[in-house]
């Protein structure tokens, strides 16, 4: 069976990100796709510090919910990862998860479909969707899209459930997703997957 994981980057557990993310699980679940919802905006997790350590050891030389979920994600279909606006990024704790997650992790990411959510009371969604879809896009993931982009507005999670169109907005985008996994899975069987090149890399070591 197919499974997408679903990152809950908000501080709450039930908040508006999270009503978001569950009206994606909704449709999954209908869809015959497995899913795990995991709580990542309220731990203790510190940015990535560059020390080279998870080249290596293959894994993240903090050992924290990073570690935990490596292994998850390397097996997993898909990825939803979902935050707050906080001034018109990202929350902090999600964007250092996601540097340490995708740097530390050497397993290919390449066509393991990805999609960002965002919640706001009023304004920052499209810069922070733009921040998050950055990860999926350097690593060979497709992106899944939707009918609007990929969120909700409301001060709190009542507030989420009235914005109708935003959560027709996360069940058209968990079909379109689910649609993608299955199509992908199909086109692997059938033709294998796309060569991936990787000799060259421009730095400009020689200053010219």
């Amino acid at each position: 069976m197919a499974k997408v994981i679903l990152l809950n980057g908000s501080a709450k557990a039930n908040g508006c990100t999270a009503t978001a993310l569950q009206e994606m699980v909704k449709i999954f679940d209908e869809e015959g796709i497995e899913t795990e919802i995991i709580h990542v905006g309220n731990k203790d997790i510190r940015g990535c510090v560059s020390c080279g350590r998870c080249e290596e050891s293959g894994k993240c030389v903090f050992d924290d919910l990073v570690n935990e979920v490596a292994p998850k994600f390397e097996v997993a279909d898909g990825l939803v990862v979902g935050s707050p606006v906080y001034y018109a990024s990202p929350n902090g704790t999600i964007l250092s998860f996601m540097d340490r997650l995708f740097y530390s992790t050497s397993f290919s990411k390449h066509m393991k479909v990805g999609a960002a959510v965002v919640s706001a009371r009023r304004g920052g969604n499209t810069a922070t969707f733009d921040v998050l879809n950055k990860y999926f896009s350097i690593s060979g993931m497709p992106i899944a899209t939707s009918t609007y982009w990929n969120q909700v507005h409301g001060f709190n999670a009542d507030d989420v459930k009235k914005d109708l169109e935003g959560l027709q907005t996360m069940r058209n985008l968990a079909r379109n997703m689910s649609f993608m996994i299955k199509a992908y899975a199909d086109a692997k069987e059938k033709y294998g997957e796309p060569v991936v090149e990787r000799d060259a890399f421009t730095s400009f070591s020689d200053g010219k």
